[in-house]
């Protein structure tokens, strides 16, 4: 297996302002044998304020085995829900389609079987690109006439909808935030036609690429009906696709399998973003109260030895990646 960690934006073509030095980057994990095979970009979860490395390389090194070319991508996230994202991280996947398709032949891969996964949050940026991908052009004239439509998709227990069965930290790193001084909640700030454009479910057209949905029933972050309302959308537009709701299991199952709960997971680095973010509140170069300081690094606590949460495998959700693997072949021609 060859593994290459690639940066998708050049010197210049970058600025999001809590970066410090993090440029999104794909991860190959590529078969040497010179054939061409389709992609899978992986896209993790994590709210949009972190890229989970729980729905990285262990989902990569799935499809790999499975015959595919396969990616993952680290692409911008708001931690501190300093700086809203906006639309940066469909501008972050639509480069690394792009970019898989400009370097189709140095990775073997047949650029018109190029397939992205993703997670939660991840889910909802890989569905606001299958949404929304004509309203994302690249500036750079290399990448003039290369498509970022993917060429089918994967929604993993996906946030969809920014109405009353949103996943509600997801919409405030993607559009702002702001708390209630008198009530303590919080509230998103998008505008009314920023929170529509979000909420992928008003967006499917005949054209949105084929898609692959599945989640439990009992998952407890983002509300099931998040992919039913997606899956009715595309069968009110005649978007093929298939849609699994399996009877139980908790929201981040990834593989849901023996390799999943191992918690082995590989070295974290979809991280890298959070970790410069940390590395400046700790050195004060972002500046912030003490109290504020200690929540912010807690919420890495994992990373410096504290004990790991329990993961118990769910049979049942293991099958969903035979499941896609085969849809994709039977219904996309892909595999």
């Amino acid at each position: 297996m060859q593994n290459e960690k690639t940066v998708i934006w050049e010197d210049g073509e970058y600025s999001y302002p809590m970066a410090f030095g993090f440029v999104p980057n794909i991860m190959s994990y590529l078969h040497e044998d010179g054939e061409v095979r389709p992609c899978m970009l992986v896209v993790p979860g994590g709210g949009y304020c972190v890229v989970s490395p729980t729905e990285g390389e262990i989902v990569a090194k799935r499809f790999y085995e499975a015959g595919y070319q396969a990616f993952v991508l680290t692409y911008t996230t708001n931690i501190l829900m300093s700086v809203p994202l906006k639309t940066q991280p469909m501008e972050d996947l639509s480069r690394a389609i792009r970019y898989i398709r400009k370097h189709a032949g140095e990775f073997c891969v047949d650029p018109g079987r190029v397939v992205v996964c993703g997670f939660s949050a991840g889910g909802h940026l890989c569905g606001s690109v299958c949404v929304h991908y004509n309203d994302i052009a690249d500036k750079n004239e290399e990448y003039e006439g290369l498509s970022n439509r993917p060429d089918a998709a994967i929604l993993s227990y996906p946030v969809i909808s920014s109405g009353r069965q949103s996943h509600s930290g997801s919409f405030h790193a993607l559009l702002g935030m702001e708390m209630d001084p008198e009530t303590g909640e919080q509230h998103c700030t998008g505008t009314e036609a920023e929170l529509e454009y979000m909420s992928l479910e008003k967006h499917v057209t005949p054209d949105t690429p084929p898609c692959f949905l599945w989640q439990t029933a009992t998952d407890e972050q983002v509300p099931v009906e998040n992919s039913y309302l997606f899956a009715e959308s595309c069968r009110k537009s005649g978007v093929p696709h298939a849609h699994h709701v399996f009877s139980g299991g908790p929201h981040g199952l990834s593989l849901a399998d023996e390799v999943w709960a191992s918690q082995d997971f590989g070295e974290p680095y979809t991280m890298d973003q959070v970790f410069r973010i940390v590395s400046a509140v700790k050195d004060g170069t972002i500046p912030m109260p003490e109290e504020a300081k200690k929540e912010v690094l807690a919420q890495l606590s994992w990373s410096e030895g504290d004990a790991k949460a329990e993961f118990h495998p769910v049979e049942e959700a293991a099958a969903w990646p035979d499941l896609a693997v085969t849809w994709l072949k039977n219904c996309c021609g892909i595999g």
